[in-house]
């Protein structure tokens, strides 16, 4: 029967019993030979919390990895990473032959107490992409980020004094600025799929204004897009970010400016009236964005027809 409640593992050293490892030799911080790991979980899906975070570099990984309603079975070199009090599931393939490699890099939050680490960690964005939006490596970059996953190994396992977390934290942070330079790399590189996120993107938006959605429910949110093109709202905006120069949020509100300028110059709907259609409470509320857009008022627009 399949476990659907999330198992909760709140230390690392509660980590390794479950996975058949020794203990840490430090209790707020791991580095982890993915080849040792035993699996805790055998039977169907298993869903997991964790009260720390996880960066995983892995190749031949067994099983299905899953966040939300979003599934992905990896067969390359991957890297992952998942917050504190995220859920997620794995469902372990008994008959996989292959063996798993990679490394795991266990990172309890009170490691980061009182180190500007602890305030930019939560400003990666890629730790709430979804599993499916995995950063993919290359030979060279999979090079890199196992020689600085081999340099903490190194420095935990030495003795430990004043510098050692100090070393480590420097390592950390070289390890996510790299992270996001090879996730950039991605949004380039994987130019067919990022461009048939952008196609429907297109079509969405458009759908959606011309239909009666606007005036029934109001401009689409980030998160409405986001769940239409079946990614996560992070993911989908750095993506944009790369691609486009613009955020989700900024593709909504030029969709909203060219619909109000159709409006305005090929009908005799007053600008609340306009206003309305498009959703806003508050005809003000849509003068003032229009302004922001075009430099002019809806009215001046219209008049530059006349």
């Amino acid at each position: 029967m399949a476990n659907t409640q999330p198992l909760r593992i709140k230390t690392i050293s509660e980590f390794h019993r479950l996975r058949g490892l020794p203990q840490p030799e430090h209790p707020l911080i791991s580095v982890i030979n993915v080849a040792d790991l035993k699996h805790g979980v055998d039977e169907g899906p298993a869903n997991f919390i964790f009260d720390y975070y996880s960066i995983s570099l892995k190749r031949n990984c067994i099983g299905k990895f899953k966040y939300g309603q979003q599934q992905y079975d990896f067969d390359e070199g991957v890297m992952f990473f998942i917050a504190p009090n995220q859920v997620f599931g794995v469902e372990n393939r008994k008959s996989e032959t292959s063996k798993q490699t990679g490394w795991m890099l266990l990172i309890h939050p009170d490691f980061l107490w009182h180190t500007p680490l602890a305030k930019t960690i939560k400003q990666c964005e890629y730790f709430d992409y979804s599993v499916h939006e995995a950063l993919f490596l290359s030979a060279k970059e999979e090079t890199i980020i196992a020689g600085i996953m081999e340099n903490i190994q190194q420095e935990y396992h030495s003795n430990i004094d004043k510098f050692s977390q100090s070393v480590i934290i420097a390592q950390i942070e070289l390890l996510l600025t790299y992270s996001e330079r090879f996730y950039q790399r991605q949004f380039i590189t994987r130019k067919i799929s990022n461009h048939k996120v952008l196609n429907r993107l297109a079509d969405i938006l458009s759908e959606y204004f011309s239909s009666d959605s606007l005036a029934k429910k109001g401009l689409p949110t980030v998160q409405y897009i986001a769940a239409s093109l079946n990614v996560s709202p992070n993911y989908l905006s750095a993506l944009l970010k790369v691609q486009t120069g613009q955020s989700t949020q900024q593709h909504i509100h030029d969709k909203l400016i060219e619909k109000a300028k159709e409006q305005l110059s090929t009908t005799n709907l007053s600008v609340s009236e306009i206003a309305y259609e498009l959703g806003f409470e508050h005809p003000q509320s849509f003068s003032k964005l229009f302004k922001t857009k075009t430099n002019l008022s809806p009215l001046a627009f219209r008049q530059s027809f006349n």
